[in-house]
């Protein structure tokens, strides 16, 4: 459904973004990590054909982002990270026009969706405020009956129970089969609905990393007074990495972890824990505070 080849924006000697090479296969819920900066909005505009890109290709459902931007706009609900819209016109007016302009735009599911959000739409823009305007751009993008949904930050601004209610809808998207690319600081929104996420650091995609993958992955920490044994041969490829840091060692498995715990038991070892692997552990791979990269 998405596929990029080389997509790099430069401005001037700034490498916004870098020889990005992405693919989303149609039905699949996709996250994009990383911190400002990283490239992510920038990969949305080009997608989007809002940008120019320096080099590079970028297709959505067979069509170019550029070149054919318009039969694009036709397959994605895209919502921007900064929601822009008319302060001189009301919430219902917004959704009117929305719906209208957009080939799978439709008023009633707009209506509905921004009742499901509790959104008063007979208020004014300029008079709402900034989780409000939010709510209204939410109510656009998932009324749109697109099969690509393209969110950046899609739960900005708003309270918890309605940062739930949205993840809730994206999921309900993307049980549907529509194609959901997006992008969020809050890793746990990312574990809950997506399939895969990509980290991206300054400019470049990182990581790749399947979440269902991912939930078979623990990590066992555990001290030991004596340097780490040799890991056995049987439960070599259960084991994705052992490292020692003075006492504490820390095992990252992969699969079945009966046999791997079998073997740390017999070891002389205390403060045995054993969690599973969340994508915090992997994002900090990549993006871990200096002093932790120091360290």
């Amino acid at each position: 459904m998405l596929k990029t080849h080389d997509l790099t924006k430069r401005y001037g000697n700034f490498l916004a973004l870098d020889h990005a090479n992405i693919e989303v296969a149609q039905g699949e819920c996709c996250g994009v990590l990383g911190p400002n900066g990283a490239g992510k909005s920038t990969l949305f505009r080009l997608l989007m054909g809002f940008l120019r890109p320096t080099d590079g290709t970028a297709l959505i459902g067979g069509k170019d982002c550029q070149k054919e931007k318009l039969a694009v706009h036709g397959l994605v609900s895209y919502l921007p990270g900064d929601v822009r819209l008319f302060d001189e016109m009301r919430g219902k007016q917004v959704l009117e026009f929305f719906a209208d302009v957009h080939v799978r735009g439709n008023r009633e599911r707009s209506y509905a969706t921004a009742k499901r959000l509790d959104l008063d739409i007979s208020r004014r823009v300029g008079y709402m405020s900034t989780g409000m305007r939010q709510k209204l751009g939410l109510s656009i993008a998932l009324a749109t009956d697109a099969p690509m949904l393209i969110m950046d930050e899609p739960t900005t601004s708003l309270d918890p129970n309605v940062r739930r209610e949205v993840i809730q809808m994206i999921s309900e998207a993307h049980k549907s089969g529509r194609t959901v690319v997006i992008c969020s600081h809050v890793l746990s929104e990312i574990e809950d609905i997506c399939d895969r996420a990509i980290i991206m650091r300054q400019g470049h995609v990182v990581h790749d990393q399947s979440l269902p993958e991912l939930a078979r992955r623990h990590l066992v920490t555990f001290d030991l007074s004596q340097p780490l044994p040799r890991v056995p041969d049987e439960i070599r490829d259960h084991i994705r990495s052992a490292r020692q840091v003075e006492h504490t060692v820390r095992l990252e498995t992969e699969g079945e972890l009966r046999e791997v715990m079998a073997w740390v038991t017999q070891l002389p070892s205390c403060d045995l824990k054993v969690n599973r692997m969340g994508l915090r552990e992997v994002y900090d791979q990549y993006h871990a505070p200096v002093s932790e990269h120091a360290a």
